[in-house]
């Protein structure tokens, strides 16, 4: 494979290498074995209970964590391939970027960061770090998954400086103020574009947004309009979802274009160079990036701030946080093993406390919370005629 791979890919041959040395496998590259423990990984099963927009019980065509990695997998390895980076390494990333997201979304990770304030906070790529680094208990000769560098670079998506100053090598660039790799960007990028794209889709399935609502955006009303040329008679879920897999794809293909051209001028000839070059290389257009961020701008105002979502949003916050709050009070009540004793100080306790929250599915969470509170699940969702009877044409 090495071969292949342009002159700023990832090379194995040059990896940073993992915390603790194994021998090299069999039948499979490096960056191949660290997919395949991300997939084998608890974290990873747990994450199709997860929130993406809709609570897991909302209805079971929605996107979860699970399948949101999975999409994002799959465009950002059509990228990495069309950029002749390492694909291998860009699977993995990509699949292992939400290991640390908490039940609920957004919305927990909200409410568990505002929790852990007096203890340094939660940030989920942190998290993410720390589940493969640590929580994960499945191999004889170590904690964690024992990752290569390059795999947990681009799991790392952001940090403070001075969360970084404990980090390491890991925390270097942070410092540096240096880029990842190309892997690494590639992922970023297309965990934006998915979940952009699989959001669309499935507020469309909810009826909350209509098809007039998204047309608002320029880019969408032209899928459409092309979609409808190419397919007259076209209508309903079809015409909705070839509209999505239009505008995916002329994304797509812009920040290929718009990142070949960045190569092409800059011309790195290492991953050391892409590293220490001054911005992303992995980039849409000037153009294609406002269109982006108003199709974002557009999700927020139109879904993620619907009262409906809110609604269910804030009921997982105040779930949440008295699962913590009724912890810190009787770690007595976290399962055999996990519960600190009294000698443990506030800090550590918070930490042990929160790793049990985040790791745990939207119905556990809400089991928990029933166990401890007799309280019932979280609200129905708005919606949820899963055959895309909400769709509203105009």
């Amino acid at each position: 494979m090495s071969a292949e791979l342009a002159p700023y890919a990832v090379d194995m041959r040059q990896s940073r290498g993992r915390r603790v040395a194994e021998s090299p496998p069999a039948w499979r590259s490096e960056f191949q074995r660290d997919r395949d423990r991300v997939i084998h990984s608890s974290a990873f099963r747990r994450l199709e209970y997860k929130t993406q927009v809709f609570v897991n019980h909302e209805g079971d065509m929605f996107r979860t964590r699970l399948t949101h990695s999975l999409e994002v997998a799959q465009v950002a390895r059509t990228i990495a391939r069309a950029l002749g980076v390492n694909e291998d390494l860009t699977e993995a990333i990509a699949l292992a970027h939400d290991l640390g997201h908490t039940p609920f979304g957004h919305a927990g990770q909200a409410a568990l960061n505002h929790c852990m304030q007096p203890y340094g906070g939660f940030e989920h790529n942190l998290h993410s770090l720390r589940v493969v680094d640590e929580l994960e208990q499945r191999y004889a000769a170590f904690d964690g998954l024992n990752l290569l560098f390059e795999t947990r670079e681009g799991i790392l998506k952001h940090c403070s400086v001075a969360r970084a100053a404990t980090l390491g090598d890991l925390g270097e660039r942070f410092i540096e103020r240096r880029q990842p790799s190309l892997e690494a960007q590639i992922a970023n990028v297309a965990d934006e574009i998915a979940y952009n794209h699989h959001d669309i889709d499935d507020g469309l399935r909810s009826g909350i947004l209509s098809l007039d609502t998204v047309c608002e955006h320029q880019g969408f009303r032209e899928a459409l309009d092309a979609s409808r040329a190419q397919s007259p008679g076209l209508a309903g879920k079809r015409l909705a979802y070839t509209a999505i897999r239009h505008m995916l794809g002329a994304f797509v293909a812009d920040l290929i274009d718009a990142s070949r051209e960045r190569l092409a001028r800059h011309a790195p000839r290492c991953v050391d160079e892409v590293r220490g070059h001054g911005d992303t290389l992995v980039d849409f257009s000037p153009d294609m990036r406002e269109d982006h961020l108003r199709l974002k701008r557009l999700l927020f105002q139109r879904l993620y701030y619907d009262p409906s979502v809110q609604r269910i949003a804030d009921q997982a916050k105040a779930l949440v946080t008295e699962l913590f709050d009724a912890f810190m009070r009787d770690p007595g009540l976290l399962p055999p093993g996990a519960a600190p004793d009294g000698t443990v100080p506030g800090e550590a306790r918070a930490r042990v406390v929160s790793d049990y929250i985040a790791g745990m599915t939207d119905r556990y969470a809400q089991v928990e919370h029933s166990r401890i509170f007799g309280s019932p699940q979280l609200g129905a969702g708005p919606v949820l005629a899963q055959d895309m009877s909400g769709i509203i044409f105009k």
